[in-house]
């Protein structure tokens, strides 16, 4: 990271335990060569014990990542970082608008079975993200499964989520996989509209669709981490941590951009 970077991602960044008395032990490695070595990582799809010697020592800074997905500190830096870029464009900090899609990736051999299938539509053995973004395309609410898991399967759970961290949300669009059911869970339940965007019957060709363009340049924007191209992770809450960073790093370029 730059100088004017990382005065972006400190102010942001969760504050120690031991720095508030509230015990704890003070960490031994730079904060800052901790976080510049994850997205190293993230950013170059390296494997953990592949971390140049320029950086702390691999299992340290694996040890900073899992304590920070274990702790909920990498979704509290996320949404941190977002809340900004919000502000920085002008918009309440709080979302009342979103846009949910999901996307199937292949999952390498480290993928146990458990948490793996088969996209029958796509093609694609491996796992799926399900996410839902505003209308910047910053991401909101983010789940992982396996592949075979449907839309209207992950939605439900989805927008839950979404309803219960941001109860201004009102309005979801979606696509032509969320209709059913869920259309109606939505709106009785959870009091969110879920507007279904579809193409029309003679479309033909490639057309970019009204606002459900904006998840689509987000997953645009993850698969510019190489880390993300595939899914390499044992767990699935390790494949929604580096998608938080990914995001991260989009995010703090920018604000790093704009106070320059």
């Amino acid at each position: 990271m730059s100088d004017a970077e990382w005065a972006v991602v400190r102010d942001a960044m969760p504050v120690p335990a031991w720095l508030e008395g509230r015990g704890g032990r003070p960490e031994g490695y730079c904060r800052r060569q901790l976080v510049d070595a994850v997205r190293y990582l993230v950013a170059g799809g390296i494997a953990w014990r592949a971390v140049p010697a320029d950086f702390p020592a691999w299992d340290r800074v694996y040890a900073f990542f899992r304590r920070w997905r274990d702790r909920g500190l990498v979704a509290e830096f996320h949404d941190r970082l977002r809340d900004r870029v919000r502000e920085a464009a002008g918009r309440d900090p709080e979302p009342t608008a979103g846009i949910i899609d999901s996307q199937s990736v292949k999952g390498a051999a480290s993928v146990p079975a458990a948490s793996r299938g088969f996209d029958g539509c796509k093609k694609v053995n491996g796992r799926k993200r399900h996410i839902v973004v505003d209308t910047l395309g910053l991401l909101l609410v983010v789940m992982v499964t396996a592949a075979s898991v449907t839309d209207r399967e992950a939605g439900r759970t989805l927008l839950e989520r979404l309803r219960e961290r941001y109860w201004r949300i009102t309005l979801v669009w979606a696509g032509g996989g969320y209709t059913g059911r869920l259309v109606d869970i939505a709106r009785d339940i959870l009091r969110i509209a879920l507007a279904v965007v579809k193409r029309t019957d003679d479309t033909t060709g490639f057309v970019v669709l009204p606002k459900r363009w904006l998840v689509e340049r987000t997953f645009a924007w993850l698969m510019h981490s190489r880390r993300l191209a595939r899914d390499y992770e044992g767990r699935t809450d390790t494949s929604e941590a580096m998608i938080r960073w990914s995001m991260s790093m989009v995010m703090s370029r920018r604000l790093a951009r704009q106070a320059r």
